[in-house]
């Protein structure tokens, strides 16, 4: 198949960067900072997916060791306003994903919650063992005001380090030290305002898995999912968007996470991605359930049930 040159331009999707921004009086706000990294906050406990910063350059990742830039990752918690989350959930273990996790595990006094493979990145840097969180498919633990449930789910083919992280390791690592480990969806209710969210960190599912669960929003990640087949993107959207009922879908993990943070987004070359592919067939979609689907602004606090 043809490649084309370049990458999308954002500017055909302004009217998506709609999302409903937070209010003072909203019980409880998500922000987007890149890729699938999402503070959910109400104030007084907080949780994030991710918490992926420090975004190494393509050279590095492909030919060097990559390891957490501290500077980087102290300053996006500091433009977030975060000194203490209750939790930390990578949704995998792939670099773009849990390089920085058990960082902003340690800055913020959180938990490491995820797979085995996640407990063990948490263990090659040195978080301690009641810091540590091992889950499986299904379970739901409490953290904070939050019910947590994670999932098992799949990563979007192709999946270029599969496998799981079988031992601890210190950074500086080859990237292909991150394998995937489990990869998850993640089902969260706020227990205060009985708001329920669910996140989809990869472009990838295991029919039925989500069958019978119930999210108002879906925070869908597309990476990768442009490059598939039209089959594809629509089994994805019944087995996450309508398996579980959701009347609202923010798009997530299409920008370009080569790219740091301090930078203008911009979308993932169409050599790895076609976001104009993925918007086509999600937006007929959207159109054809009557779900409203935006693009998410970045650092901004939002209120997507609002």
């Amino acid at each position: 198949m043809r490649v084309r040159a370049g990458r999308p331009d954002l500017g055909d999707y302004a009217h998506r960067f709609d999302t409903p921004a937070a209010s003072a009086q909203s019980p409880l706000t998500v922000t987007w900072a890149g890729v699938t990294t999402l503070l959910v906050d109400d104030g007084t406990s907080a949780v994030m997916t991710d918490g992926f910063f420090s975004r190494p350059g393509l050279l590095p990742v492909g030919l060097g060791r990559i390891a957490p830039s501290p500077p980087r990752v102290d300053g996006c918690l500091t433009r977030l306003r975060i000194d203490r989350l209750d939790a930390v959930l990578p949704v995998h273990t792939h670099f773009d994903h849990a390089l920085d996790s058990a960082l902003v595990a340690e800055r913020t006094g959180a938990a490491l919650v995820g797979g085995a493979s996640a407990t063990e990145l948490g263990r090659g840097h040195g978080l301690p063992e009641n810091r540590l969180h091992t889950t499986v498919s299904g379970d739901t633990v409490s953290f904070g005001a939050y019910e947590l449930t994670l999932v098992e789910s799949g990563h979007c083919p192709p999946d270029r380090f599969p496998g799981d992280i079988e031992r601890p390791f210190s950074p500086p690592a080859r990237a292909s030290a991150y394998r995937c480990g489990e990869a998850w969806s993640l089902l969260l209710r706020h227990r205060p305002s009985a708001r329920s969210l669910l996140i989809v960190g990869s472009a990838g599912f295991v029919p039925g898995a989500l069958r019978g669960r119930h999210a108002d929003v879906v925070y869908l990640g597309v990476g990768q999912l442009g490059r598939q087949p039209e089959s594809y993107l629509r089994d994805y959207w019944t087995e996450t968007v309508r398996a579980v009922g959701a009347r609202r879908v923010v798009l997530i993990h299409w920008d370009d996470f080569f790219r740091p943070l301090h930078k203008p987004l911009r979308a993932l070359p169409y050599v790895a991605d076609d976001l104009d592919a993925s918007m086509r067939t999600l937006g007929a979609l959207a159109d054809e359930d009557g779900v409203a689907l935006h693009l998410p602004v970045l650092w901004q606090r939002d209120d997507p049930w609002h």
